[in-house]
């Protein structure tokens, strides 16, 4: 009759439906000397459940806290950095003077002109390409008659 109730029990537990109770008595079952043949792949499950609830924590938990990194010194050295930046940065916000603005002005000028010389040269260097589109077309008109049927159909 115990083994009957210790494989019903087992039923349960395999399908996770068993109270704390009945999963004690199968502790106590299985950490007998005697098990049922049948049952005896079940035994070291249950003594590790047994040798498990006799495990305890022993290493101590430290109770200081680790400093934190104040970060109000940071935000101090930013503004320090932003009114040093404003303050010795002011002159170079200056707007430049006339003469330097014709100057710039003289050397953009000068440097588009030269853009525009290579362009202009390396235009002159493709222009063999505008004869060649016009052989292409000769070709196509050539390809035309070449085909009579496709000329009345269009």
């Amino acid at each position: 009759m115990v083994l009957n109730n210790i494989e019903k029990l087992l039923e349960k537990y395999e399908n996770g439906e068993t109270t704390l109770l009945e999963e004690q008595q199968l502790k106590s079952y299985f950490s007998q000397e005697t098990v049922a043949p049948h049952l005896e792949m079940y035994k070291p499950i249950f003594a590790y459940f047994l040798v498990n609830e006799k495990e305890q924590f022993t290493k101590d938990v430290p109770l200081k806290t680790k400093r934190t990194f104040n970060y109000t010194w940071i935000s101090v050295a930013a503004v320090a950095v932003l009114f040093f930046g404003f303050y010795f940065g002011s002159p170079f916000l200056q707007e430049p003077s006339k003469e330097e603005q014709q100057m710039a002005f003289n050397q953009f000028k000068e440097a588009m002109q030269m853009v525009s010389s290579n362009l202009n040269k390396g235009t002159s260097s493709i222009g063999y390409l505008e004869s060649m589109g016009k052989g292409t077309e000769s070709v196509n008109y050539l390809d035309e008659l070449n085909n009579p049927i496709q000329r009345i159909f269009k």
